[in-house]
């Protein structure tokens, strides 16, 4: 499957960064695809954490015309092995790729300087990476979001998404003068972090995730692409905008940011 232009249905919603291919989901996914479709979720940007996700989101992306298949190694694998392994995975397969992710920088779990050191080497190779191909960046920075823009701006980075962004709202504004976007979760029903970040992004900077199967509205229950819908209703709240515009807002923005054509 080549990728070029992404073509979607008009007023459908993208759900820009989950990991379906979580072995949770192996009993039922083509359930929970389903029960996104019904929910008005056309699709599914896959990210992984491993080698490994990403071959398995290339098969599943073959199996699931829903799913949007990326490539990347959790900020907290700090091997330099796995780090080519992905790398040279996303050479191999960059045109079937939608973006490089999940990457980034993660502080809270990664404490040690030299380590600190090593992580920001391997997340500096997929922002090289991601601007050589023209694929964006999907991207975790956990306890390191100041860090993260910084470096985004220093390498020129033009296309960036911080899922699940968890620093100040303040924090955000460099990234949003940039023309990054910021994903939120449905667990922005219970984060009053999240809460402040809604208010202080303007909707134009604004995209939907699921981090399924984590980051639900309810604690220690699986989270679901279909539960996109529980993000929509809190933005729109949140900003005191009818869902619509939201909707209409979050389809022109992914547009914006991943229907471009490859290389």
């Amino acid at each position: 499957m080549e990728r070029g232009i992404i073509h979607l249905p008009q007023d459908t919603l993208t759900d820009v960064h989950a990991h379906i291919c979580d072995p949770v989901f192996d009993p039922d996914r083509g359930e929970v695809i389903r029960r996104a479709g019904d929910a008005g979720i056309s699709s599914i940007i896959a990210v992984s954490e491993t080698p490994a996700d990403a071959q398995k989101n290339l098969a599943l992306a073959e199996e699931y015309h829903e799913i949007l298949p990326a490539a990347g190694l959790y900020p907290t694998i700090l091997d330099f092995d796995q780090a080519e392994l992905t790398v040279n995975l996303i050479r191999r397969n960059h045109h079937r790729l939608t973006a490089i992710g999940e990457v980034g920088l993660d502080y809270w779990k990664v404490g040690d300087e030299e380590d600190r050191i090593i992580q920001r080497e391997i997340f500096s190779s997929f922002i090289e990476l991601g601007r050589e191909f023209d694929l964006p960046l999907n991207i975790h920075s956990r306890s390191a979001g100041h860090y993260v823009i910084e470096m985004l701006l220093e390498a020129g980075v033009k296309r960036a998404l911080l899922h699940a962004f968890d620093g100040r709202a303040s924090a955000s504004l460099p990234a949003v003068e940039a023309g990054y976007y910021f994903s939120i979760p449905p667990s922005v029903v219970r984060s009053r972090q999240k809460q402040k970040l809604v208010k202080k992004l303007p909707l134009s900077a604004i995209l939907l995730e699921t981090d399924s199967p984590v980051l639900g509205p309810v604690p220690n229950q699986r989270n679901e692409p279909a539960n996109l819908i529980i993000a929509l209703k809190a933005v729109a709240e949140l900003k005191n905008l009818t869902e619509r515009v939201v909707r209409e807002a979050v389809i022109d923005n992914f547009n914006r940011l991943f229907a471009k054509r490859a290389n």
